[in-house]
């Protein structure tokens, strides 16, 4: 098993989207920032295009705000990014934290059936399967 060791320079990603989830996954990306000593980056991502309007784009602007001020009073380094690159969110959170050198990914997963816990959403299954990094599911 991979050790998780805090490092100069150490950095976190965290998928967010506004959910109680992805709050969670905030609130255990704070804990670890602190306890590591790692700088952390929250990602909204939109896959762009036709699909995504000009409403969700300033949801995600607003909830990144939102996280950035949590972690500003928290005395924590923090970036937020919202990518729009015609990827799906398990995608970009992926490639993000690789482009990164990323110590760990942090992604919430909702509550499900029996057989839904198994296979998680679709981004955290991804997210699970492909990461080259640890990657920490909250729920």
């Amino acid at each position: 098993m991979m050790s998780v060791q805090g490092r100069e320079g150490s950095k976190i990603v965290v998928g967010y989207d506004g959910t109680r989830t992805a709050k969670e996954a905030v609130n255990v990306a704070l804990f670890h920032a602190r306890h590591f000593h790692a700088e952390v980056h929250v990602v909204w991502s939109l896959e762009g295009g036709h699909g995504t309007t000009a409403e969700q784009v300033d949801e995600a602007r607003d909830g990144l705000q939102y996280v950035e001020n949590l972690f500003r009073e928290a005395q924590i380094p923090c970036q937020t990014h919202l990518l729009i690159r015609g990827l799906s969110a398990g995608e970009d959170l992926v490639r993000f934290a690789e482009e990164q050198k990323c110590l760990e990914i942090i992604v919430g997963v909702r509550r499900r059936s029996q057989v839904g816990k198994l296979i998680f959403g679709s981004t955290a299954r991804y997210v699970i399967l492909n990461a080259s990094c640890p990657v920490v599911s909250v729920r």
